[in-house]
């Protein structure tokens, strides 16, 4: 079977959209040397070669992305409507989407990770038996580049939460994880397209939203990527 699968990934690489994403280092200068760095830490991992397949780069073939429309209206018509009725039920039930400060919600998102042995594969042993530790992040001074967290909540505790990395062009989700007693209730596609939504106010020169790649997924995340129009892509960094 995934030998199958391999050869028809291999065919759908002839026909799957080709793109340039420029994570502009230039306006780095005007910013504090971390985002510099964490923006070369990226472009330096993307652009290694890929540990099983050495002819090609690390995040170079089948990279999961949505290329944002106009507005967050149109982009919500680029999800299923299977996805917006997920968004619409996490509302319904009280749900609400926030920027978060990491450092302040340490003891949930711990609560997070423990809630859920095994999602895509199993959790590593220090994130089930530790509470994460506090980040040292600074202030972000332009809005080419960030390293945003953002959360879900309900009634005061936090859901669901994601860090991204705004760089240039894109913004990409770093992390994601969902508390596993609130998954049924759509906490990670409100988290997304809320994600969305705050990307059209705040980064106006993003045009790509990236969810890692599409191939390396198991099916049911394939799915997942597809429900909110993360699309198998073929890319070209410029750093």
């Amino acid at each position: 079977m995934q030998l199958r699968q391999l050869v028809n990934d291999i065919k759908d690489i002839r026909t799957i959209p080709r793109l340039d994403i420029d994570l502009d280092r230039s306006s780095t200068a005007n910013n504090v040397p971390f985002f510099y760095q964490a923006v070369e830490a990226f472009y330096c991992s993307a652009t290694k070669r890929h540990p099983r397949f050495p002819f090609i780069r690390f995040l170079q073939y089948g990279v999961a992305i949505n290329t944002l429309p106009e507005n967050h209206a149109a982009y919500l018509q680029t999800l299923e409507p299977s996805a917006r009725r997920n968004i619409r039920k996490s509302q319904r039930m009280g749900y609400q989407f926030a920027r978060i400060q990491y450092n302040d919600h340490l003891t949930e998102i711990g609560e997070i990770h423990r809630s859920a042995p095994v999602r895509q594969g199993p959790m590593s042993a220090s994130l089930l038996q530790q509470n994460p530790l506090p980040i040292n992040d600074p202030a972000s001074q332009t809005t080419s580049h960030d390293y945003p967290y953002f959360g879900v909540f309900k009634d005061g505790q936090l859901t669901a939460y994601a860090g991204c990395l705004v760089a240039g062009e894109m913004l990409l989700l770093a992390t994601v994880f969902g508390h596993s007693d609130h998954q049924k209730n759509g906490v990670v596609p409100l988290l997304i397209t809320g994600i969305a939504d705050y990307i059209y106010t705040n980064h106006p020169g993003v045009k790509f939203y990236i969810y890692d790649t599409y191939y390396g997924a198991s099916p049911s995340l394939r799915r997942f990527k597809k429900k909110f129009g993360f699309n198998p892509t073929v890319v070209q960094w410029h750093f």
